[in-house]
């Protein structure tokens, strides 16, 4: 007699989480670093998953685990799951009227690194029982799906049920450190750049039609350093490797970098965000509103 298939595990949570931690480490064992249980869990785990989908999720090859075209279509829902779950977590973690409890901050790399820290010290004092998590990520986090509870970005949202408040722009110029322009010379012109140490993005070319618009049409083999990871890029403008483009605030230091060409500006938008359904929650309303009045000092400073 033929026997009846054996019983698939239901859809549960740890499969899933076990799914997005092999796509996001790449392997087997990052996953099982990130999870903190045993390989052979997570393997039995994502072998449950593929049974309960019927299909397979990744092919080995030689730098780790491949995912599928069934993996990446699965992708997006384990995160919005997982994101989610998270949200949850934080939306218990105080009652809502209270000055206390879990905010998630995203912002792009240069603002966690740069900007928010000290706004966020001052925060925390104010309310020691406020914890932050702060998400660097040039890649917009997605507040309708609870990625985040407050977000700092460079452009206006356009999605609706979010409540954005425009900060101003914040002024960006060229600036390098005093040991290199007594080494190299102070360029006077736009064209007086192409003999200097450039430093400029890797991949990322959103910039180059500003740069184009103030009359320095550059192109990516004029620049002597690239990288698309704004942390090295101020790390390397402030070691002096050349002239870079800097928030005009930043630029104040330590150590304090020196302007050149003045009168080439750039401007850049600064919004707060936050979903409608969390300004009546205390402790998102007040990480909120010291964003807003933290944000707009600094884009004053300029």
């Amino acid at each position: 007699m033929k026997q009846p298939p054996a019983a698939v595990a239901p859809l549960s949570w740890d499969l899933l989480g076990a799914f997005l931690a092999v796509m996001r480490a790449g392997s087997l064992s990052g996953a099982s670093r990130s999870l903190g249980v045993a390989q052979p869990t997570v393997r039995r785990q994502i072998e449950t998953l593929e049974e309960v989908l019927g299909a397979v999720l990744f092919t080995r090859s030689q730098t780790g685990l491949m995912p599928t075209e069934t993996a990446v279509a699965t992708l997006p829902y384990a995160e919005s799951m997982a994101a989610v779950a998270e949200a949850l977590v934080r939306s218990a973690s105080a009652p809502a009227d209270a000055e206390q409890g879990t905010v998630r901050v995203t912002c792009s790399e240069l603002v966690a690194v740069a900007v928010l820290p000290v706004m966020l010290a001052s925060l925390c004092r104010a309310h020691p029982q406020l914890q932050i998590e702060l998400s660097p990520s040039d890649a917009n986090e997605d507040l309708l799906r609870r990625d985040a509870d407050v977000a700092v970005r460079m452009a206006q949202p356009t999605q609706g049920a979010l409540v954005a408040k425009h900060i101003g722009a914040v002024k960006l110029g060229f600036f390098a450190t005093d040991a290199y322009l007594a080494d190299r010379g102070v360029p006077r012109s736009g064209a007086d750049l192409r003999g200097h140490a450039l430093l400029g993005r890797d991949r990322n070319t959103s910039f180059f039609p500003a740069l184009a618009a103030a009359g320095i049409p550059l192109k990516p083999k004029d620049f002597a350093f690239r990288t698309d990871k704004d942390a090295a890029y101020l790390a390397a403008l402030r070691a002096g490797v050349g002239i870079g483009v800097c928030h005009v605030p930043l630029a104040a230091g330590p150590p304090r970098l020196q302007r050149v060409l003045p009168k080439v500006s750039f401007e850049l938008p600064v919004w707060v965000v936050t979903h409608e359904n969390l300004r009546a929650s205390r402790r998102v309303s007040l990480v909120f509103e010291h964003l807003v009045d933290s944000l707009g000092k600094y884009v004053r400073s300029a």
